[in-house]
Parts: C-alpha cells; structure tokens; sequence
C-alpha cells in the first residue's frame, strides 16, 4: 500500500494551519479532484501466453496470484502493483518446475511495468477491466543429468530401496524428481524399514543446461513390531482387543499391517475413533513398540427409516441396538417392521417383522464373525399370505479387506396362502454365500464393485424333498467426471432353483421382479408366471438388470435417469421370453445418513391390470 505523507506548517502569530499532499519517491502528485488509489476497486483480466509446453502453460496459471486471486479477493491499484510485482518470483518458480531454469517473465499493467512512476494513480481512474498481461520467454529446456544414489552410510546396501524412475535425458521437471524421493521412501517402508530417510542435493549447471540429482538414502534398520498395546478403552474387554493387535507382533514393520489393524478395531464397531502410533526408536529388545488409542462410542443407539411404493404402499421400521452386551463388542439390535399400512380400508393386508439379531465378533479368537437371527413375519402381499418364524446361523470370515465368505444352517416353520391354498411348511436348510465390496461409500458409491453369490439347499419336511437356490448379483458404478458429479450404475442379478418343481418349492422361496430395488414401474411382485386368480405365481427362475445415470445438479441436489428390466421364468433355466421394462427419473437429496431418493417410473410394456405408473421414496440409493 503506498504511503501518502503530508507537511503541515503553523503560522508561529496566525490560528490557521494547512496541510499539502507530498508525493511518494517515485510517484507524481495527484491531479486535484482525482480519486484515492487506495480506496478504488480495481477489475482486471490476464492474458497468459500460448509457450507451446502445455505442462507449463498449466503452471504458470497455477503459480501466478494475479490469477488465482482475480475473482476471490479485491484489491486497489497498490494492491495490483503489489500482486504484478510478487509474482515475478512465482512465474520463475513455475518455470523451474517444468524444467526451464534460464527463463524469463515479464508482467505488464495497461502495457506498463508495475515499477513504472505514477501507474498507481493512472490506474485508478482507467475505466474497468485493467489489462494485465504475461510474458513468457521460456528458453531451452534443461534435462537430467544420471541420477545418482548414494548410501549413508556408506556401504549400506540399497536393495530394499529399489530403483529411481529418472532417465538420463529427461525434462528435468521437479515433480518427477519429488516423486522419485517419496517412492524410495516408501520402498523401505514398505521392506521392514521405519526409519528410513532420503534427502536431495540438486545441482544446475546453466553451460551444459543439465542436472544433477543426488539421493543420500539412509535406509536405517529393519524391524519388527513388539507385542502392540491398546488404550483407551472403558468397557470393551481388553483380552478382546488383544486378539485383534496379537496378530501383528513379531511381525516386519509394514503400515498397510498397521492400518489394517486400525480398520479391525474400527470393524468392532463399539470405537468412534482408533489412532495408531509406531514410535521413534527400537526398545532394548530391537523390536518397535505400536500402541493404539481408542475413544468409545455410545453403547445404545436408536434409528428409524421409512419407505413407499405405489401398490405396496408405505414401510416403517425402527431399532433399538446395544453394541457391546457382554463386553466383548457383542452386538444385540431389536428390530421392528409395519408394511403396507392403510394399503386397504381395514389391517387385513398390513404386514410386519419382530427380530432379534445378536452379532460376536472374533468368534473363537480369529477375525470371523457369528450371527444368529430369529424373526416373527406376517406377510400379506398379492402373491401370496405368509406367518412364519424363522431362525437362522451364519458364520463370516474375511479372506482379504474385499471378499468375504459365510456359512451356516436356517430354519422356518410357516404358513402361506396363495390361490385359495393353505400349506403349512417346515424347512431346513444350508446357506453359502461369497461376497465382494470395494465401493467407496456404502449409502451413496461412485466407483467400485459389489457383488453376492449365493447357495442355499433347502429341505422339506413335508414333502421329504430338498431344492437348491442360487442367486448371484453385482453393482459397478463408474465416475464419468472424475468428482463423483455423474455416476453410471449398473446392476444384474441372475437365479434359479434346481431339484423341484415349481410346485414343490414354497411360495415364498420363488422368484418374483417388480416393484423398488427390481424393475421400477411394475408393482411389487407383478412381474412373471399368475396363478388361476391372476395373482403373482412366482418362478424357479431370475433375470434383473438396472442402468441408472446419477447426476449432481447443485449442491444436495441431484437427478437420476434409469431403465430397469426383469424376467421371472417358470423353468430353472432363465429365460428372456416375458422381459418387462420400465423407465423413469428420479430426484436425489444428499444427507448425512445417505440419498433421500424419489422416483417416478412407467411400464414400457405393461400387461392388463398394471399400473400406468410407479413412486418411490426411500433412504439410500436404489441399488
């Protein structure tokens, strides 16, 4: 900011006192009437030159102030002298960067230096925006010169460290060159090294346009974890947590091993926070101490979500959860569910759900999980009457942080009618399934896989015979934008049961598509094989298939636009011959807690009795 000095002078006989404005070294004296150039608002555009090097056109837009402040933060005349004149130093910064060490830049206002006398004044009274432009003379290029790595001390081998990724020849551009640095680092790291540390010494020659790039890598010494110790924790039982640390003792150092245990213990999810500290030197023993630190969450939550779907009408569930019954990060969650609630005149068609879950992680020691599940349901839909208790056990085991798979038996005695037939059912079975998850967001994914198979040989008492049902489906969703802006979801799912008829395989166990999370358009269930009374039969067979464009309109808000087809066949092997397709848009709300999700679809090939359109509302992403 420039500084305005002022003289005053006192009549020693007279009561009057004058004051006279006296210019700044350098700067001419304001005309009378002119504007303060300190207290006018300046606009200015830049134009950058076309160098012929992309990469260095990019950094020098990057580098340069007079840019990157135009629109965010205002500024005077001064202040446009001020940005002109400092970024002499990041112009040459970017240069130097992309390679050009002997470089030059030049910045102009209104076709002025910003060192030029009285700019500051002519530029507060030229009319908006002010000219600024950038010159660049980039000169030659320099190039790299044999990279060179030396050990410290001297004599230590470098295998652990790999190789450097330069060449002879090439842009000798900075990043490369930081990149180089950080990826030996993490070699070592990764080879049992925690102490390791690399340093540069970068010498330019400006006759031979050349440089050289010296590594002094000291790899320090490979160790290995000692026992790891867990703090912080109030109620978890602290054998529990040892278990879940035990595994990484006396093994090499490696921070994919911490952070992995780190997600374990989140995995219990009786922790809000989990911090992992490797410290800074070996103990007595040669081994590297690794603590972890842990803050607990509330042992009880309370949640309740909410649904509708024309021609099913409105779901509405709640839960009450306890996550650490005994003290071993045992999980007890009380579920509650009420469908189809005023779907008629009367309660007749209202359904529900009572269950009880209770989860114990690290079941027998090792990272595997027991669930048992025992539920009441009472199901009035149009394909069929069901009450029923089932009950369940199903053991988990992670292979790696992506696949899991499960095993255990299942068990339900029920009631259904449909078409006027009332059979009781008494069953035993097998579930196998394999699951893969690497999305990014469980609620609201952008990239990544989903997919379950499942395997499930059912025995029926009453009829002393055994069917198998399988079931494989998969999501990807691929970030088209790169910022999650829009995403493209996919989706399918194919089935068939094998070893009965369709008559043989209880009702509830058939296929059915339509409705939400199937083919939207199509009511619940509708799609496929009907009994005598037109109701939905269900199928030995199963074919979905979904495409949904997720777009980003402006800040919460998003849209969606989708297809989604479906088959239900009578025989085990799928079958095209009934594909009904429905379309649609949809709107999204972004929360914390995931999307609040409307859609609106059609039947693109509807039969008699469907309906002309299908809503939806619900928490979460359809699939």
């Amino acid at each position: 900011m420039r500084l305005k000095h002022s003289l005053l002078l006192l009549a020693l006989t007279a009561p009057l006192a004058a004051t006279f404005p006296v210019p700044a070294p350098g700067q001419e004296a304001a005309p009378a009437g002119a504007p303060d150039a300190a207290e006018v608002v300046r606009t200015y555009d830049v134009a950058f030159p076309d160098t012929g090097d992309s990469a260095l056109d990019d950094a020098i837009r990057r580098a340069s102030a007079l840019e990157q402040l135009r629109e965010s933060v205002t500024v005077n005349a001064d202040g446009l002298i001020a940005r002109a004149i400092g970024d002499a130093s990041n112009l040459r910064d970017a240069m130097r960067s992309e390679g050009y060490y002997g470089g030059t830049s030049r910045v102009s206002l209104a076709g002025e230096a910003p060192e030029t006398p009285g700019l500051a004044l002519r530029l507060a009274v030229m009319p908006d925006p002010v000219p600024v432009e950038i010159r660049i003379e980039k000169g030659e290029q320099y190039r790299l010169a044999p990279v060179m790595l030396r050990p410290e001390p001297a004599g230590v081998p470098l295998d652990d460290a790999g190789s450097v990724a330069l060449r002879e020849g090439e842009p000798a551009r900075a990043q490369p060159i930081i990149d180089a640095q950080n990826a030996l680092g993490d070699n070592l790291r990764k080879a049992g090294h925690p102490f390791a540390a690399i340093t540069r010494r970068v010498t330019v020659d400006h006759d031979t346009k050349r440089m050289e790039v010296t590594f002094r890598v000291t790899p320090g010494p490979v160790a290995r974890f000692g026992t790891p110790t867990v703090s912080g924790e109030e109620r978890v039982d602290s054998d529990l947590l040892a278990k879940v640390v035990r595994p990484l003792s006396g093994q090499v150092y490696d921070q994919d091993k911490i952070d992995k245990t780190r997600r374990d213990l989140l995995g219990l999810g009786v922790f809000s926070t989990v911090r992992a500290r490797a410290a800074e030197r070996l103990d007595e023993s040669g081994a590297l101490p690794l603590s972890f630190t842990v803050a607990e969450r509330p042992r009880r939550s309370i949640g309740f979500g909410a649904a509708f779907e024309t021609r099913y009408g409105p779901t509405f569930s709640t839960f009450w959860e306890h996550r650490n019954l005994f003290g071993g990060a045992e999980k007890l969650r009380l579920e509650a569910e009420i469908n189809r609630l005023g779907a008629t005149s009367d309660v007749s068609n209202t359904g529900g759900k009572l269950g009880v879950n209770l989860t114990t992680p690290w079941f027998l020691g090792v990272n595997q999980t027991l669930s048992f599940d025992i539920a009441l349901l009472r199901e009035r839909l149009d394909a069929y009457d069901r009450d029923a208790f089932t009950a369940a056990i199903l053991l988990e085991r992670p292979i790696t942080d992506h696949l899991t798979v499960g095993a255990g038996p299942l068990g339900e005695i029920s009631r259904i009618r449909q078409d006027d037939v009332t059979r009781n059912y008494e069953l035993f079975g097998l579930l196998g399934q394999v699951r893969w998850d690497d999305v990014d967001n469980v609620l609201n994914p952008s990239h990544g896989l989903r997919a379950n198979a499942l395997v499930s040989p059912i025995y029926s008492f009453g009829d002393a015979a055994i069917f198998t049902r399988t079931r494989l489906q998969a999501s990807t969703y691929l970030d088209l934008t790169g910022d999650k802006g829009s995403v493209l979801a996919l989706r399918g799912v194919v089935g068939s049961i094998i070893g009965a008829s369709r008559d043989g395989v209880p009702p509830d166990k058939r296929f059915y598509a339509g409705g939400g999370g199937s083919v939207r358009g199509y009511g619940y269930q509708s799609i496929g094989p009907r009994t005598r009374g037109n109701d939905p039969r269900g199928g030995l067979s199963l074919v979905e298939g979904s495409v949904e464009l997720r777009q980003r309109v402006s800040g919460p808000w998003g849209m969606a636009a989708f297809i989604d087809a479906g088959s239900v066949g009578s025989d085990p092997t799928p079958e095209f011959g009934n594909l009904k397709v429905g379309a649609g848009l949809g709107v999204r709300y972004l929360t914390a807690i995931g999307p609040l999700r409307a859609d609106v679809a059609i039947p693109l090939n509807k039969e008699p009795g469907d309906s002309a359109f299908g809503v939806y509302i619900g928490i979460g992403q359809a699939f």
